[in-house]
């Protein structure tokens, strides 16, 4: 069960799992083994069991791409496709298509969710729905004990003489624990896309990957699911989302854990870790590996401000930065602005990004009935969006008007500003050692041991898709290899070429009506036609 965009929705899960058993590895680590897509199955209700080959290949890469990034993940084995099909509306807009059946392999430790724990959930007060197991507290017992015994034995060892201390050592470790992750994912531009409870793991995992998406230019308030219309959950908004689930794990575990002891935990707990984390990430980001400053956390606002103004990519602009010393000679400054400002978006790229999305007779019309009938308003819209729409059409007239040369003059002006300020912190951290250039050595390899070159950014992911769907699969084993190795250069890589006769003619298909998007580099910031790739 789960709630789903902030609303309680019942029983969920389109029943398209298949366990396949538990492994015990030869350290004792326990792996849960999965088929996803294999087909109907007792709670399929009324879907098919089976996924497709475009959304098993992203969710393939990516479980790999955020296991190598360091990131607590579910991983991905296999992902096997056949020719049988099914059919699916891609966009949800009333055109469907067949596609191939795809299975992938998962591997977790567990894939339990916050949201195992909501089948107890009483009638919903404003849906009206309810869970399954209602007043089966044994079962939640035998759930809440095999959890912790299982996957935080030294909890459970802990406190065998106290089940309620126990309950409440294990809920403020999931709770650091999702602090945490969900720290990483804000370092690396990460939006998950789907944070409803269900899609929440028991043991602080990235799981179920769907319209999820690295964000490519900075912007705080990315939306990377085409289906979220309401931008709930966005890229500035996922630490309190998180934490707003966590708060309905601890309503899904009374009895067992009074509520008084969880909202404690859960208000004192998560906030402090995640910024803990979150700034102690960032700090190896910038290279600041000798001091902790009270003013670290506004250098760090400060740099996504400017990136925020300049439109920077996000990923590209921190793995610059390992190149920037404190005692540059103007030239080399000049060439690092130069490098720093071609991460920047276009006038072309900014007309696409602002472009305005309502008819101008619809956007009229809902500013009066926001004014006439604000009831009947909140129903059909929300004045965020409006305003949203509004900016857009502000900023798309003032794009009109603007030149590329008057773009470059006021981006490198903010990135001096920034770039000024860093300087000083970093001479800061030349005082406080005795080897200058040991720590500038040590702080390059931490910084490019932190800053990815390369994610799986949604073009790459969809070149990758489209190849595939065409029968050539050497654009997903190169992608795979690349996010294997992703903070190092690709230096030395081969590209992975299929045997023609396996692929079959098809693939020479596939490749010619690829050869002009594969030519873009997989660390470049997007193409253009990347901006209209939509994800639901």
């Amino acid at each position: 069960c789960g709630h789903q965009f902030g609303s309680f929705a019942g029983q969920l899960g389109d029943g398209a799992a298949m366990y396949l058993g538990e492994v015990l590895g030869p350290r004792g680590e326990r792996w849960e083994i999965q088929l996803k897509g294999a087909g109907i199955t007792p709670f399929s209700r009324q879907a098919d069991g089976r996924k497709v080959l475009r959304s098993s290949i992203r969710e393939f890469l990516c479980s790999e791409a955020m296991f190598h990034l360091g990131i607590p993940t579910t991983r991905a084995g296999t992902c096997v496709t056949s020719d049988s099909k099914v059919v699916r509306d891609v966009f949800y807009d009333g055109n469907p298509k067949n596609e191939r059946c795809t299975v992938v392999l998962r591997i977790a430790s567990t894939f339990i969710r916050f949201g195992s724990f909501e089948i107890f959930k009483p009638p919903d007060e404003y849906t009206g729905r309810k869970g399954p197991s209602v007043n089966r507290n044994d079962i939640r017992i035998q759930m809440l004990d095999y959890v912790i015994s299982t996957f935080y034995p030294e909890i459970q060892e802990a406190y065998l003489d106290n089940t309620v201390q126990r309950n409440a050592a294990f809920f403020k470790e999931i709770t650091k624990r999702t602090a945490r992750l969900v720290a990483e994912w804000q370092c690396v531009g990460f939006c998950h896309g789907v944070l409803n409870t269900d899609n929440m793991s028991i043991v602080g995992l990235t799981i179920d990957y769907g319209p999820f998406g690295f964000m490519d230019r900075y912007d705080p308030e990315h939306v990377c699911n085409g289906s979220d219309n309401m931008g709930r959950y966005a890229y500035n908004k996922q630490p309190e989302i998180c934490k707003w689930n966590l708060g309905k794990l601890a309503e899904a575990l009374v009895p067992e854990l009074p509520l008084e002891i969880s909202q404690l935990i859960l208000e004192e707990e998560y906030d402090a870790e995640f910024e803990k984390h979150y700034l102690q990430k960032m700090r190896k980001k910038l290279g600041l590996i000798q001091l902790e400053l009270e003013g670290d956390s506004q250098l760090v606002s400060d740099l996504l401000e400017t990136m925020h103004l300049t439109a920077g990519d996000f990923t590209n602009i921190f793995y610059l930065l390992s190149s920037f010393s404190v005692d540059m000679d103007p030239s080399k400054f000049e060439d690092f602005l130069e490098d720093l400002t071609s991460q920047c978006a276009s006038v072309e790229e900014l007309k696409v990004v602002f472009k305005p999305q309502m008819d101008p007779r619809q956007l009229s019309m809902m500013l009066m009935l926001a004014q006439s009938n604000p009831q009947l308003f909140a129903l059909i819209g929300t004045k965020a969006n409006i305003n949203k729409e509004l900016e857009r059409i502000e900023q798309f007239s003032k794009l009109q008007q603007l030149t590329a040369d008057d773009l470059l003059s006021r981006n490198k002006r903010h990135w001096k500003e920034w770039l000024e300020k860093y300087r000083g912190r970093l001479q800061k951290e030349i005082e406080s050692v005795g080897n200058a250039d040991a720590w500038n050595t040590e702080r390059v390899k931490v910084m490019n041991s932190n800053n990815p070159k390369y994610i799986l950014r949604n073009y790459i992911a969809q070149n990758a898709i489209e190849a595939a769907e065409n029968g050539d699969f050497s654009e997903v084993r190169n992608v795979l290899k690349l996010l294997e190795h992703p903070f190092q250069e690709a230096e030395g890589f081969q590209e992975v070429k299929e045997d023609a006769e396996e692929e079959g003619a098809a693939a020479t298909a596939a490749v010619c009506s690829q050869e002009t998007r594969s030519k873009q580099s997989y660390c470049s910031k997007p193409p253009l036609w990347a901006s209209e790739l939509c994800v639901t």
